[in-house]
């Protein structure tokens, strides 16, 4: 359990950057985490593996993520390949690396998942992602050099795998998709590897796609908590999307709002997002994130 009591503080308690283990790609943060149901690419890795074979793509990319007020920083690279098996099975791998509270806790963790993902027909899709975590504390807590909160220094206190699975139904002729996603099913029994299942429904076409997300979290706090995820994305000139979002949080009793803009052309995509939570632990986080998609040497009309 990472609760602790609600006193306001000029940085926030380390279950707020910790953010649940959870890390957004840049379109991800810009729509407050609402894309279970419409993602693609290594964005659909970090939510919902299922959509990775939602398109034909072969993406190499990265991200950077900064939470000033909880300083904490996340950089990750990835790769996504839909489009070179004829099963049109989808691969993907990615790596995570965490930095939090250096001058406090400093924790570090190492993120490694390996995703694949089935089209059984163009209205169904289902995937699944392994995922293995590796977290050390090397400071002190709160409480300072004690036993209760004076960390590990340098030996792991989490090294534990990760199993979620993830399935998208996008019924014929329609512009509806509704996921749901299992997060953490194998119930590694600790806040840093939470059990959670989430579902989302959006409505997306060529240039505008919205979408609300429900996740309900098993493990973290001392009861059941509710996240609520609403994101919307509009594209510019079919190069520049617009997006924003709110999230609700019932574990850190938090509103958060978010921004993000983008670039998208056939060769690579570009995307920053920011979120800010409200309340007695205000965050930011700002996300960064890039694509090269490989396969625009041979296909001018590459998927995102």
């Amino acid at each position: 359990m990472l609760a602790v009591p609600r006193v306001a503080s000029a940085t926030p308690p380390p279950e707020v950057g910790w953010d649940y283990g959870e890390v957004d790609s840049g379109r991800g943060a810009g729509m407050s985490g609402a894309q279970r149901s419409f993602s693609s690419s290594y964005g659909a890795m970090l939510t919902n593996p299922a959509n990775m074979a939602s398109s034909r793509v072969y993406h190499v990319g990265a991200l950077a993520s900064i939470w000033p007020e909880a300083n904490r920083e996340t950089f990750g690279a990835a790769i996504v390949d839909s489009s070179t098996s004829s099963t049109r099975l989808a691969g993907g791998f990615a790596a995570l690396w965490t930095i939090q509270d250096h001058n406090g806790i400093d924790r570090l963790s190492s993120d490694l998942r390996l995703s694949l993902a089935m089209p059984f027909s163009e209205q169904f899709r289902v995937g699944v992602t392994g995922r293995y975590l590796s977290l050390r504390e090397n400071g002190n807590g709160p409480l300072g050099s004690s036993l209760a909160s004076g960390g590990l220094s340098n030996e792991s206190i989490v090294r534990g795998i990760g199993i979620d699975v993830g399935a998208t139904l996008q019924p014929t002729n329609s512009n509806v998709a509704i996921s749901l996603v299992g997060v953490g099913l194998n119930n590694a029994g600790t806040g840093f590897q939470p059990l959670s299942v989430a579902g989302g429904i959006g409505y997306g076409i060529q240039s505008f796609t919205i979408e609300g997300d429900a996740l309900a979290d098993f493990t973290t706090w001392d009861r059941t908590t509710m996240r609520l995820m609403f994101g919307a994305e509009y594209l510019l000139a079919e190069h520049y999307p617009l997006r924003g979002g709110y999230r609700w949080d019932s574990g850190q009793e938090a509103h958060s709002a978010s921004l993000g803009v983008g670039y998208i052309s056939s060769a690579f995509s570009l995307d920053i997002g920011a979120r800010h939570s409200f309340g007695v632990n205000a965050a930011t986080a700002v996300v960064f994130s890039v694509a090269y998609h490989v396969e625009s040497s041979e296909n001018p009309t590459s998927g995102y």
